[in-house]
């Protein structure tokens, strides 16, 4: 037999509750589970997908990175490389034009001595003078004069004539052949005589 519920009394002057429905307590259960589910932490498993993705991405930094040296140390060898393809094409160039002028030289030689012995007439003097002018397009430029201080990077001294009292360092004297550079590089060295200062009275 069951027994009757009481009833509560309100005290005076407020209404009286109403007893919560038996259904909303079951809803208030679940939803109280629902929340206590959501708070447990991730499982082991979708901690060790996180720890794989992150090693994935550190396997591609570190792959990018090798691979971005290797293109690098690849262009800088391309550059040597091209560097050195153009130096060898030069010194081709170079070799070429000092073997074609080599002979041409000994043509000026002559040109010179003939010069030192009287003017030269029009016609050779026209030949002459468009030789001159040929070489010096190829670059051939003449040096060597007498009074010059005697530089063994440009002079090949033949033999010492003595003194002389008017120069302070060893001067070239005669120039028995002219010198010739193309650019900056000595082509032949000139050939000359060269004088040394007077020592001082006394010694």
């Amino acid at each position: 037999m069951t027994e009757p519920r009481e009833e509560q009394v309100a005290p005076e002057g407020q209404e009286p509750t109403a007893p919560a429905p038996e259904g909303s307590v079951a809803e208030e259960q679940v939803e109280a589970a629902d929340a206590a589910d959501s708070a447990v932490p991730d499982s082991p498993a979708g901690l060790v997908d996180e720890a794989d993705e992150v090693d994935e991405v550190t396997r591609l930094e570190t792959a990018l990175s090798e691979r971005t040296a290797d293109l690098q140390r690849l262009q800088a060898e391309f550059l040597n490389y091209k560097r050195r393809v153009d130096r060898d094409r030069d010194l081709v160039k170079q070799n070429a034009t000092y073997a074609a002028l080599a002979p041409i030289t000994e043509v000026l030689d002559t040109i010179d001595r003939a010069r030192e012995h009287a003017p030269l007439e029009d016609g050779f003097r026209s030949v002459a003078d468009q030789l001159e002018r040929a070489v010096a397009g190829l670059g051939l430029t003449k040096f060597g004069a007498p009074g010059d201080p005697f530089d063994p990077a440009l002079h090949e001294a033949l033999s010492h004539i003595g003194q002389d009292p008017e120069v302070t360092v060893t001067t070239c004297k005669v120039i028995a052949k002219s010198g010739y550079r193309i650019g900056d590089r000595v082509f032949r060295a000139a050939q000359v005589l060269v004088v040394d200062p007077a020592e001082p009275a006394g010694e």
